[in-house]
């Protein structure tokens, strides 16, 4: 039988996002020269931060490649940065190895069957709210927004709480 949510929790020292429907809305837009752009949620960007603070880090794995995916990570302090990976399972096993860290302290949030693999082996998962149902129905939290509208905020702020330390982080900016 598994922990209780909580207990699990309690573990969990790195968020791993997928990009395309968790960071982002999922939309891939292409300029006339055929670059790409995504747009990414202000608020998710503090989301992590402020997870970070706490002393815990953040890994991205993402099935496409995308400049603007580096550029954001970059910005963030994120160093384990995966792209290009259609295969999830053996990506996830690398994250592990870059991080040091077991899967059980590993908290995943995705949207879509790609994400699945990692999704059923970390400690946590979570989906988007516009997640396809499969991935809601394995997730432990769905969060309250879509993806790529501050749903990572939304799950990093949800962790922090049942870790006890969302308070502190408040208390942070109010000083």
């Amino acid at each position: 039988m598994p922990l209780p949510v909580a207990s699990r929790a309690a573990r969990i020292e790195l968020l791993l996002l997928d990009v395309d429907g968790v960071l982002t809305d999922g939309g891939i837009n292409y300029a006339d020269d055929g670059t790409e752009t995504k747009r990414f949620h202000v608020r998710d960007g503090a989301g992590l931060k402020a997870w970070q603070l706490t002393g815990h880090r953040v890994a991205i794995l993402s099935g496409r490649q995308s400049p603007a995916v580096e550029r954001r990570a970059a910005e963030l302090g994120i160093t384990i940065v995966l792209q290009g990976r259609a295969d999830k399972r053996p990506a996830f096993d690398e994250v592990l190895a870059a991080s040091g860290l077991s899967q059980d302290q590993v908290c995943a949030i995705g949207d879509d069957l790609p994400d699945l693999p990692i999704l059923r082996r970390a400690g946590l998962a979570v989906a988007v709210a516009d997640a396809c149902p499969e991935v809601r129905a394995v997730a432990d939290y769905v969060t309250t927004v879509p993806g790529g509208t501050g749903a990572v905020r939304d799950a990093a702020e949800w962790l922090l709480k049942l870790q006890g330390k969302w308070a502190a982080v408040v208390a942070g900016y109010q000083t």
